[in-house]
């Protein structure tokens, strides 16, 4: 079996942040972008600045282009930054509420729970890694789908990393349930981004 690790480990090192909790290591030792001339690359436009900041923040919620430009529009229509709004739009996605509340340990874990049928939400089964939670939502890990080896790490806590659960969600791991209390923040929200960035580079 291939190591999927690899890439993302040659994946993060290129973007600059450890998309993975194995590429963390990685990473440390050899931050620079992979290949020989790793260490004397410089982004010297500002094109490729905005532009790597765009797939720094896509690579975190390990989406396609079409769904960040989708994501980029909606936030245009929203009230207040433009920036700031497309995080939050992007941090309601099933897929990385269920990372962020220690059900998964990556973002690649939390859509293939999602994809694979294992979430339910309000009672109701949802295999949409971009369906959009909503405050007062409740996700659960469905009753059928509760013994599998991956669920009982999580209710022993195996997945909640060091950083503390977002202020936004109410998590009982036992219950393998949570609640999206409340909209998002931005600083509350654990992504690496300059979102202006971001924003600048669909403006262009």
């Amino acid at each position: 079996m291939p190591n999927q690790s690899r890439p993302k480990v040659k994946k993060s090192r290129a973007l600059g942040i450890a998309l993975t909790p194995k590429a963390v290591k990685y990473f440390e030792a050899r931050p620079y972008p992979p290949g020989e001339h790793g260490r004397g690359r410089k982004q010297n436009s500002d094109y490729k600045v905005r532009l790597l900041e765009k797939q720094r923040l896509r690579a975190q919620y390990d989406i396609s282009e079409r769904q960040m430009a989708r994501a980029y529009d909606r936030a245009k229509k929203a009230e207040g930054k433009t920036g700031e709004a497309l995080v939050v739009e992007l941090e309601r996605r099933l897929d990385a509420l269920v990372l962020r509340s220690g059900i998964a340990r990556t973002i690649y874990q939390a859509r293939q729970m999602v994809v694979h049928g294992h979430i339910e939400v309000n009672g109701k089964k949802v295999d949409k890694p971009s369906f959009r939670v909503r405050p007062d939502d409740v996700v659960m890990v469905r009753e059928r789908s509760r013994a599998k080896h991956p669920f009982q790490v999580a209710r022993e806590g195996g997945y909640a990393g060091e950083g503390e659960t977002p202020r936004y969600l109410q998590v009982n791991l036992q219950a393998l349930a949570f609640r999206l209390d409340r909209e998002p923040n931005r600083k509350e929200i654990p992504v690496i981004c300059d979102e202006q960035l971001v924003v600048e580079y669909y403006a262009r």
